[in-house]
């Protein structure tokens, strides 16, 4: 086990925890990796703390955007420059943890998989821990129209097996969307149930304004998916139930 592994980092405002997470990569048993982080027009001090990691690891890469785009764009960005044979994202608040790269690696070639994730730890903006998010063991095309079980923190793709798949260019749930195109190509994959990752909860994270996130579901399953009025709203239903009890495992 010695392929290349890109890891996808988008950095906006993230001088705060920008460190943290590059400090996770670098502690990482698995050593083969590029970090590909994408400035998207950052207006804080976080690129000057990436270009000094930049000068101490040349593994380490920050391209910078001409203007403000989002993450799914910065994310397409880094996809298309990555040169590894795996794809995993990693966001600029979050963390992994030091066996993330060997287990999941591991874990997907023994079981020759295209595609995997894994459950996660969830700490507050002070390092506070508050929980584990417990995956799915299984998941297919049609269980991830109901529910996503993949935090975009754990997610690793084979360009081997796939080619690169991106992201369609929306605002929210642009990761939800990529999980949906790689499954259609595989239909179901597996996970591994052990916290690989910590997903850092913030006050004001895209992914806490739940009404905003609730309209790009919709909009995932009638503009991306195609899905019809009917279907969109039987699916629709589960994500809300599912989006109730999610954490409360």
């Amino acid at each position: 086990m010695s392929s290349l592994v890109s890891i996808i980092t988008p950095s906006y405002r993230s001088e705060k925890f920008i460190s943290q997470t590059i400090e996770s990569v670098l502690s990482q048993t698995y050593q083969n990796w590029e970090m590909i982080i994408v400035d998207d027009v950052s207006p804080d001090n976080s690129n000057k703390i990436i270009g000094e990691y930049c000068k101490k690891d040349s593994r380490i890469k920050l391209i910078k955007l001409e203007k403000n785009s989002g993450p799914a764009i910065a994310r397409n960005r880094a996809i298309a420059e990555a040169n590894g044979r795996y794809i995993a994202f990693l966001d600029a608040d979050d963390l992994w943890k030091p066996e993330k790269l060997e287990k999941q690696l591991l874990f997907m070639e023994k079981n020759n998989l295209a595609f995997t994730y894994s459950s996660y730890d969830l700490i507050d903006e002070h390092g506070n821990y508050l929980g584990t998010f417990i995956t799915k063991k299984n998941i297919s095309y049609s269980s991830m129209l109901k529910t996503s079980s993949v935090g975009c923190l754990t997610a690793i793709y084979d360009t081997k097996k796939l080619g690169k798949v991106y992201m369609p260019e929306i605002l929210k749930q642009e990761d939800y969307g990529l999980w949906l195109r790689i499954l259609k190509k595989i239909d179901s994959t597996k996970g591994i149930l052990e916290p690989l990752a910590i997903y850092r909860i913030r006050k004001n994270s895209v992914s806490s304004n739940k009404i905003k996130t609730a309209q790009y579901q919709w909009k995932i399953y009638r503009e991306i998916e195609k899905l019809s009025f009917f279907k969109s709203v039987y699916y629709f239903i589960h994500y809300a139930y599912n989006g109730v009890i999610k954490y409360k495992k």
